[in-house]
């Protein structure tokens, strides 16, 4: 895995993360991308849906699979279902806070009981193999009970490749703002790579992150959903070069790339209804959004999506966002 501030990763995005769109986010410079989270039940009993999930091709690569569960047991035949499949790589989740997967004891719910949490991605890491795999996390399940650097330290001899931190803990869900000094504070008390998350809304924002806590590498996902390019603003940014405008040509040229994949890769009705919660996100700066979106939603097929891409918001082009 590239582990390095020049190597941006995209995030594991529930709902959004599919082939098309890490092919996206790749072809403007994600040296990584992970899989929506997948459940290891769900894997090992194959369910349609789980498997679905795992579409890939050669060219989306370096992939990493994120499992969620709560049986070291079930999250070590997962991973081994995995490896013999061909793929490489792999996270733990331990992030999600999401309440249909913190009941099951899942995702953030395991900061509630590091010795599981440890026991867990210890199975992972035996099915995967040294330095395959990472885990995800969160500063603790409330701020009366930050485990962290604990967990942190537990698996400092794991075989870990790399701990990414999105520092609010899972009661915040996303309220707040992410607390990069946590970030910092665990770099500083470990010596495996650290990979930050939380409020890198745009490029600059990364830039400042890695500038304040000397992480390792940083993790975009919400800012990658709004512009799949802030992979490219940011390489230039820390290139010193002037990155592209985010202007209304810029973003139309990021709808048809979006479309363009999806329709090569994901061809089917259910994709065109999916344009509807992905390409809105990406139009949000364009005068006129909300106007677009209701266009958008009420497309049927790829040639009025491509319409009213090509049409309403080319019309837009002079307009400064």
């Amino acid at each position: 895995m590239p582990i390095t501030p020049d190597k941006p990763w995209l995030a594991p995005l529930a709902g959004f993360s599919d082939l098309p769109f890490r092919l996206l986010c790749r072809q403007y410079g994600s040296a990584a991308a992970f899989t929506e989270m997948i459940s290891a039940k769900g894997l090992i009993y194959k369910t349609a849906n789980t498997l679905s999930l795992l579409r890939t091709c050669p060219e989306d690569s370096p992939l990493v699979v994120q499992l969620y569960g709560n049986e070291p047991e079930v999250i070590y035949k997962a991973t081994l279902i995995l490896v013999q499949e061909g793929y490489k790589y792999f996270d733990l989740n331990c992030g999600c806070s999401v309440r249909k997967v913190t009941k099951t004891g899942a995702g953030a719910a395991l900061m509630r009981n590091p010795d599981l949490l440890v026991e867990i991605f210890y199975a992972m890491a035996e099915g995967a193999g040294h330095k395959q795999c990472g885990i995800k996390f969160r500063l603790g399940w409330s701020h009366d009970c930050l485990t962290y650097l604990n967990i942190a330290e537990k698996l400092k001899y794991s075989g870990i490749g790399w701990i990414t931190l999105h520092p609010r803990t899972a009661t915040q869900l996303f309220s707040g703002k992410a607390a990069w000094k946590y970030l910092k504070t665990l770099k500083d008390s470990t010596p495996i790579p650290i990979i930050a998350s939380g409020d890198l809304f745009t490029a600059q924002d990364a830039i400042r992150c890695i500038a304040e806590t000397n992480v390792d590498n940083i993790m975009f996902a919400r800012g990658a959903l709004n512009n799949p390019a802030i992979f490219l603003q940011y390489l230039m940014l820390r290139r010193k070069m002037t990155s592209p405008e985010f202007n209304v040509e810029f973003i139309r040229e990021i709808c048809l790339n979006t479309v363009s994949f999806y329709r090569t890769y994901y061809p089917s009705h259910k994709a065109v209804l999916k344009m509807r919660t992905v390409l809105p996100r990406m139009i949000r700066e364009i005068p006129g959004s909300k106007e677009i979106r209701k266009k958008i939603i009420a497309c049927r097929n790829w040639d009025e999506i491509q319409e009213v891409i090509t049409g309403e918001i080319h019309e837009r082009q002079n307009t400064p966002c």
